[in-house]
């Protein structure tokens, strides 16, 4: 839910990829249905294991998982309380749901806010064709 999230409330400003300390073998219907109530596609997505992301750059992690991450870690992590909703009712499903939609507007909020803030980049100097290259585009005219 929170890569579907951040895939669409994020877009042009994060790159998500969401992992599982111990994954499903697959995404729960329930999560896909109630994700497409609010138009929401996450059919696509499936379950990867944490241990495989390790090794990827990341700026920050967002652990839902209530558990320690793997080693090999080296972003800043935040903890974020979300209750699993797995085997509960579609009602807690949809709370789920909504805390983390509410969460991740939130970070992706704060990570605008911050990306705005920062300074423009310099504009790279372009440097002026050299004479040589002038002088073989003037003597090419010239014939």
């Amino acid at each position: 839910m929170a890569e579907g999230f951040a895939r669409v409330y994020g877009r042009g400003l994060v790159a998500p990829a969401s992992a599982g300390v111990a994954p499903a073998t697959r995404i729960d219907p329930r999560t896909i249905q109630l994700m497409e109530e609010i138009g929401i596609d996450v059919s696509e997505h499936f379950p990867k294991h944490a241990a495989a992301m390790a090794r990827l750059p990341f700026e920050l992690i967002v652990n839902i998982s209530g558990h320690e991450l793997p080693k090999g870690f080296t972003a800043p992590a935040i903890e974020w309380e979300v209750a699993d909703p797995i085997g509960q009712s579609e009602e807690e499903y949809r709370r789920t749901r909504d805390r983390i939609q509410r969460l991740t507007l939130k970070l992706v909020d704060e990570i605008r806010a911050q990306a705005e803030a920062a300074p423009a980049p310099k504009p790279e100097l372009v440097a002026a064709p050299s004479k040589t290259f002038l002088d073989r585009r003037r003597r090419l005219r010239k014939v």
